[in-house]
């Protein structure tokens, strides 16, 4: 009988492991953009689709409002980004990219493909992983 504990066995192990390593590439790419990867993330949301809401931006980063005010709050202090509150409705806040959280996107264009160069992974096999990895996030 096979032993399903066996570390080497684990999926959740692999994904940890692949976690991690991404991580440790986008390091120092970020850290040239001054940015975490939690703010990169949001900063790319932003990018696509400026003056959201808080809680649109959270919906669409899968981040509550207790993770997200911070982090926003810090984009704000490197004055990346505006927050305002709404004036028909004070619970609601705005976010606008800045001009220079406009500008960060051209530094950032070199991110996506050195991330594939650093991991070793053309474009289709980029798009096979996150198509499954989308597929089991979906499950879950």
């Amino acid at each position: 009988m096979e032993d399903l504990l066996c570390l080497d066995k684990q999926l959740c192990f692999s994904i940890y492991v692949l976690h991690r390593e991404m991580m440790q590439k986008y390091r120092p790419l970020l850290d040239e953009l001054d940015l975490t990867y939690p703010q990169y993330i949001a900063m790319m949301a932003l990018w696509k689709e400026d003056n959201q809401t808080v809680n649109q931006l959270g919906e669409k980063l899968q981040l509550d409002n207790g993770t997200l005010t911070p982090l926003l709050k810090r984009l704000e202090l490197k004055k990346l980004l505006t927050r305002t509150r709404s004036k028909e409705d004070e619970r609601v806040v705005k976010i606008l990219l800045s001009e220079k959280g406009k500008s960060l996107k051209e530094q950032a264009t070199c991110v996506p493909n050195k991330i594939l160069n650093a991991m070793n992974l053309d474009i289709e096999e980029m798009k096979q992983l996150k198509s499954l990895s989308d597929k089991i996030i979906s499950k879950i």
